[in-house]
């Protein structure tokens, strides 16, 4: 988080019976996050999916992601996100530039866009962050994996294991940095 301003989290968090409320009443804004290990030249080599339980039980892969908070800016989102996911020592390469690869609107009906979150219509930015530091899962994550381009792009792929459309946001993401 920028040391200069700082977020001011008094009133962004909602108790759970409001923010279902929201939820069913308006677009909520996220970043989705996948974090990449490069080499020297910067070429993707490897992308860290966590493993954690779903909504509805089932152990799926997933990509960092959450909202975004009141007050807080596109670059503070991605960071808070970072360090609460892959830990404080993680050294994200958080973009100069804001701009997100794409934009995926998640609807709470299948079918109404490749991407589905049956809580919420959401609007995620997504971004590819380098990685360089030492990264381990965090709160209700259950395991980080970190897996090659051609791995993720074989035909038993463990993006197989992901919801919601996070596997096409992934293969965006490598087409986007020339990986796939």
């Amino acid at each position: 988080m920028n040391s200069r301003t700082a977020v001011d989290s008094e009133g962004s968090w909602f108790e759970p019976e409001q923010m279902t409320e929201l939820r069913r009443r308006l677009p909520i804004p996220y970043v989705d996050i996948v974090p990449v290990r490069t080499d020297v030249d910067g070429a993707v080599e490897e992308v860290g999916l966590l493993l954690r339980a779903s909504g509805s039980g089932q152990i799926v892969r997933a990509i960092v992601s959450g909202r975004v908070l009141v007050h807080e800016t596109i670059r503070e989102a991605i960071a808070r996100h970072i360090d609460k996911d892959l830990g404080s020592m993680a050294m994200p390469r958080i973009p100069v530039s804001p701009v997100p690869f794409t934009v995926a609107e998640y609807f709470p009906t299948p079918g109404a866009s490749p991407f589905h979150d049956p809580r919420q219509h959401a609007i995620s930015l997504a971004y590819v962050v380098p990685v360089d530091g030492e990264t381990a899962p965090q709160e209700d994550a259950l395991e980080l994996a970190w897996f090659g381009v051609g791995e993720l792009l074989s035909d038993s792929s463990p993006l197989e294991e992901m919801n919601g459309g996070r596997d096409l946001l992934i293969r965006r993401a490598l087409a986007h940095v020339g990986a796939a």
